[in-house]
């Protein structure tokens, strides 16, 4: 089966298995996982934060990251197609009791003036705006990053107008891959940024939130709260870590894979794409003649996986354990299937 569900179906590799098995490990509920603790401080360097968390998920990333930023009664912009908004289940309003202002941009991405006309006047019957999330790379914006101007013009809006910044950093290795933006640069700009380990990169679990030590102080007992305290994680740490070292390298065939595939689909009369907008390793297409559904049952009966995005439109989404073998088949499929 080609599983072009999602970059999360990965499975760990020998190498990854042997840093796993080989992990020291402790009770990281004490502080005590020196293997946990290593990548925490790796993490920290790189993105040029002070300090960082590791965590279970992005949902969770994510949500201690607002919790931090934002009190009871705040508000929330973000892109209406961003993950935060779409597919963490209203844990913003669930856990910190806040709403979200999703604001219609373009290929999940936000730029100054939209954030300008979204934030709140100052009046006592209004939510107080209090924080901007973005999604780099975007998931429902088929894998659109922000470039190094992008990102520091949306910082100075946020600052300017006395707002935090966190950034949803699923995937983003490969904005990093393809933009050249510094890894750096998003500690010098972000209040809090969640970066995930199992997309992109293939780990099996785990993602990890940077901010302040005070930020990350408070949110390992937020952790605690949320369920989210693990003993002898080194093991899954090992993982992350392995997947770190070894797999940014494989990010641009990823991309090159997405790209050639869409240059397929531009050739099929039942299916519509633009192939210009693919930057990493998503695309997202709309298909005529046929539901999305109807479409992913067709692809399943030929061992190929996608997911439906909408009544109309399909995901594929490439990660470094479809070869090129399963790339020609894809291909051969969708024409078979979609001219």
């Amino acid at each position: 089966m080609i599983d072009l569900r999602s970059d999360t179906v990965t499975k760990p590799t020998e190498g990854m298995l042997r840093a796993m098995v080989n992990a020291e490990v402790g009770d990281d509920v004490f502080g005590e996982d020196p293997t946990v603790n290593a990548l925490q401080e790796k993490m920290a360097r790189f993105f040029g934060f002070e300090a960082a968390l590791f965590v279970s998920s992005g949902v969770m990333g994510n949500q201690i990251a607002l919790n931090l930023l934002v009190e009871p009664g705040d508000e929330v912009i973000t892109e209406q197609g961003g993950h935060i908004f779409n597919y963490e289940a209203a844990s913003a309003a669930f856990i910190s009791s806040v709403q979200l202002l999703p604001v219609e941009g373009k290929r999940g991405k936000l730029w100054p003036e939209l954030i300008n006309a979204a934030i709140r006047p100052s009046l006592d019957w209004v939510p107080r705006s209090r924080a901007v999330v973005i999604e780099n790379s975007t998931n429902k914006g088929g894998g659109a990053c922000y470039t190094k101007d992008e990102l520091n013009d949306i910082y100075q809006t946020v600052k300017a107008n006395g707002l935090s910044l966190h950034i949803d950093g699923a995937r983003i290795w490969n904005a990093m891959e393809v933009s050249g933006v510094e890894p750096k640069l998003f500690g010098e700009i972000a209040d809090t940024i969640s970066v995930c380990f199992s997309k992109g990169l293939g780990a099996p679990v785990g993602s990890m939130l940077l901010s302040t030590e005070t930020n990350i102080r408070k949110a390992r007992r937020v952790r605690k709260m949320l369920g989210g305290g693990m003993r002898q994680i080194g093991i899954l740490a090992a993982a992350a870590d392995y997947a770190f070292e070894n797999h940014r390298s494989l990010l641009k065939e990823d991309h090159r894979q997405a790209k050639a595939l869409a240059k397929t689909i531009e050739k099929c009369s039942q299916l519509s794409i633009q192939p210009k907008t693919v930057e990493t390793n998503i695309l997202i297409f709309d298909i005529k003649g046929m539901t999305a559904e109807e479409a992913v049952k067709e692809l399943s009966k030929q061992d190929i996986q996608v997911v439906a995005f909408g009544p109309q439109t399909l995901r594929a989404t490439f990660h470094f354990q479809i070869t090129e073998k399963d790339l020609k088949k894809t291909q051969q499929v969708f024409l078979k299937l979609f001219s």
